[in-house]
């Protein structure tokens, strides 16, 4: 018995060292990664594609890859396509804002000359589907998102002076700064939230369950309940950061803009901030034939970057 105790006692011994050895690295958990480097290409870097603009905003992105944007200050939209080409889609294009292109491949466009929603075909064909709300005038359609279940329009329309105006104050009648749901069909939208002090950047989730929503002023980004018909619900702060614009990946992560691009996964948690030499990046979408390439408007100029993750359209 002694002998065969002193053999248990040694294996106690052997385990503790062993124990001892491993211990430090089991406590540590896995090893960390960046999480940058699960969204963005090895090596990639924000590649200037050109230069030439006043301001350039509301990226959209067709079916096929192609990315679309406007130059408001000069009333154009251009047409970025999969080819690496640049071209004028659309001369005197309402001073379009943020676009968003709907399940039937038009191009719905913040039209803010007119205060007014626009559906633009294939050919450059405007179509107004909204130009006031019971009467009164918008502030300015700024940006959109439309459900891929209801095929409903959500906008936000803060107010802000334009040089092209001959007003100079929004109209009384319209009530504040809000976000609208304007139903597939509809002539009249609905407000789904009057409680923001400058809507702005707005995205939501593929399954058309979840809407993102920044409030500019205050700095902050809402996360909503898509219920039916529309309507928003269970409204949660998402972070505090306010955004110009924003898009989605397939991961549900959430890009916002303003200084560079700032990522969010799900659950709010910062994952990266993608600098980019501008004073203002407005606006962010994923384009290319694959999803994988990340365009960004940024003041005077336009970006892209590749990336490993895939947009969501």
């Amino acid at each position: 018995m002694k002998n065969r105790s002193v053999v248990f006692l040694a294996g106690l011994t052997l385990v503790a060292v062993g124990s001892a050895y491993f211990l430090p690295r089991l406590m540590a958990g896995p090893r960390q990664t960046n999480p940058a480097s699960a969204l963005i290409a090895p090596q990639a870097t924000p590649q200037l594609v050109a230069k030439q603009f006043k301001f350039t905003e509301g990226p959209a992105v067709d079916k096929a890859g192609n990315v679309f944007f406007t130059d408001q200050p000069n009333n154009k939209i251009w047409k970025y396509s999969t080819d690496g080409k640049l071209s004028v889609f659309l001369e005197q294009a309402g001073r379009a804002n943020g676009l968003y292109f709907d399940q039937q491949g038009n191009l719905l466009a913040c039209a803010d000359e007119d205060n007014q929603l626009w559906s633009i075909n294939a050919q450059g064909q405007a179509t107004v589907l909204l130009q006031d709300v019971q009467g009164h005038r918008l502030n300015g359609p700024n940006d959109l998102w439309i459900s891929p279940k209801t095929e409903g329009i959500y906008f936000t329309d803060p107010y802000y002076q334009r040089t092209y105006w001959t007003r100079t104050a929004p109209d009384a009648g319209l009530g504040g700064q809000k976000v609208y749901y304007l139903a597939k069909g509809q002539r009249q939208p609905v407000v789904v939230d009057d409680q923001l002090q400058k809507p702005n950047g707005i995205i939501g989730t593929p399954d058309g369950k979840q809407l993102y929503v920044a409030d500019i002023d205050a700095n902050k980004t809402y996360r909503y309940q898509i219920g039916p018909e529309g309507k928003l619900s269970n409204r949660q702060l998402f972070v505090e950061q306010g955004s110009d614009g924003m898009t989605i990946d397939k991961q549900g992560n959430i890009y916002l803009t303003g200084k560079g691009v700032t990522v969010y996964s799900p659950a709010g948690q910062q994952l990266t901030h993608i600098a980019i030499p501008a004073e203002w990046t407005g606006n962010v979408c994923f384009g290319g034939q694959d999803r994988r390439t990340l365009f960004i408007t940024a003041s005077e100029a336009v970006y892209t970057l590749a990336m490993r993750v895939q947009g969501v359209q």
